[in-house]
């Protein structure tokens, strides 16, 4: 599964996507063992995942009792740590927040699995909102495991070694 045993799942507060991310991912059956963690990249304190979001995912069998929402610390990217963003601009934030973590750890969930449209925020939707958000979350995560499963994440250190030629 080519190095990779943490995936955490980032957007702004923690509290919608990525934990109904972590649910789905935890659902799925993944070849190796990896440490599956929502986060946010404001958390200013934390909160429980948003009712909506739960709702979502008890409807779909998935619970996750006692969530709340963390905020995302350099020492949790380790060397074997993908991150991964519900949305393009928040890539490049994450970048800005964590200059030092390899290229390769921080991605862009649905452009790494060949999806065009970022997971759109549901905030502020109705439930039905939300799940259409799950929906798209869940095509894209089974195309991650997927992925993992059968060791098709490209993680190397490709510029390090083009640089020894």
């Amino acid at each position: 599964m080519a190095g990779i045993n943490r995936i955490i799942f980032v957007s702004k507060s923690g509290t919608a996507r990525e934990p109904m991310a972590v649910g789905i991912m935890k659902d799925l059956i993944l070849t190796q063992p990896v440490e599956i963690m929502a986060r946010g990249m404001v958390v200013q304190f934390p909160e429980p995942m948003n009712q909506k979001a739960e709702a979502v995912l008890i409807s779909n069998g998935i619970e996750l009792p006692d969530f709340c929402s963390q905020q995302l610390v350099e020492e949790e990217i380790t060397a074997g740590t993908l991150v991964l963003a519900m949305e393009e601009r928040q890539k490049a934030t994450l970048f800005e927040m964590f200059p030092n973590v390899k290229p390769w750890q921080i991605q862009v969930l649905p452009s790494m699995v060949g999806e065009e449209l970022d997971i759109v925020n549901p905030y502020g939707g109705t439930v039905q909102t939300y799940g259409l958000c799950f929906e798209s979350l869940r095509k894209s995560i089974k195309k991650l495991a997927d992925m993992l499963n059968n060791d098709e994440i490209p993680w190397e250190e490709k510029e390090e070694e083009s640089g020894e030629a």
